[in-house]
Order: C-alpha cells, then structure tokens, then sequence
C-alpha cells in the first residue's frame, strides 16, 4: 500500500511540474490563454536577418510586444513582420522600427523608437519609418577593404 502513495505522489509531483512549465511557456512566448489588451502593426524591413517570429519587440530596452508573422512581400521584396504590442503601450505614428542586435554574439529583436507626432497608431496601421538589420560580415568587409566589397 505504501508503493501505491508513493508512486501517486510522484505521479502528482510530475504533473504539476508539467502544467507549470506549460503556463510558464505560455506566458514567456505570449501565447497565454484569456482576452488581453493588445494591438497589432506591421513594419516593412529590406532585411529581417535576425528576427524570428517569437522575437521581442522593445521599447528603451523593455519588451513591449513580440513578432507574430512574419513574410515576404513578393511585390516589394521587403520582409513584413507583425508586430503585437501591449495594449497599454500608446506610441506616436511616427514611431521607427529598427531591428537590433543584443550584441556581437547576441540575438535580434526589434527596437521601437518613438517620434514626436501628436497623433497615435491605430490598430492594423503600418510603421513608415523602418531599418533592417545591418550584416556584421558586410561591415568587416568594409572595414578590411575599404569599399564593403569582396573583390
């Protein structure tokens, strides 16, 4: 009888371990169940090289929302990410997108510099003002070169 408590409280033990970690994947990857407050833009990049759904989108280095989707444009050849931010985040519509590097090693994100416009960004509106991510290879060759390219 006592290997029968014991390996239902294991049992239990695991569990709960399990559902802990799935509520706290849930919120680190925004996916978390309920209504939240949020709003939905899209940012147009000439290279998203970096980012990933998933990836974080801050605001003065504090994350503010995270890239949903992520596609090519195949009329522009521009790589279009959604980004969804909290809803408690009011930024003017004349905000910059630019997509950043935690540093020489680290990974990408993208960084929301806000402008001084007296009007908002609605839902579903577009970010005008964007920079893709500047390659590290490109930036050595320019450095070794003198001209950024190869030859």
């Amino acid at each position: 009888m006592a290997e029968n408590t014991t390996e239902i409280a294991v049992g239990a033990g695991v569990l709960a371990l399990a559902v802990g970690f799935l509520i706290y994947a849930g919120q680190a990857t925004g996916f978390a169940g309920g209504a939240s407050d949020t709003y939905y833009l899209t940012a147009s990049f000439r290279s998203a090289e970096g980012v990933s759904v998933g990836s974080d989108v801050r605001l003065a280095g504090v994350k503010v929302g995270t890239v949903t989707d992520l596609e090519l444009n195949k009329q522009s050849y521009r790589a279009e990410a959604k980004l969804t931010l909290e809803g408690d985040v009011v930024l003017p519509d004349d905000t910059a997108a630019l997509i950043t590097s935690e540093g020489l090693l680290g990974g990408s994100f993208v960084e929301l510099v806000p402008g001084g416009s007296m009007f908002e960004f609605e839902d579903g509106q577009v970010i005008a003002d964007t920079q893709g991510a500047v390659s590290l290879i490109n930036l050595m060759l320019k450095f070794v070169t003198g001209n950024g390219s190869a030859e």
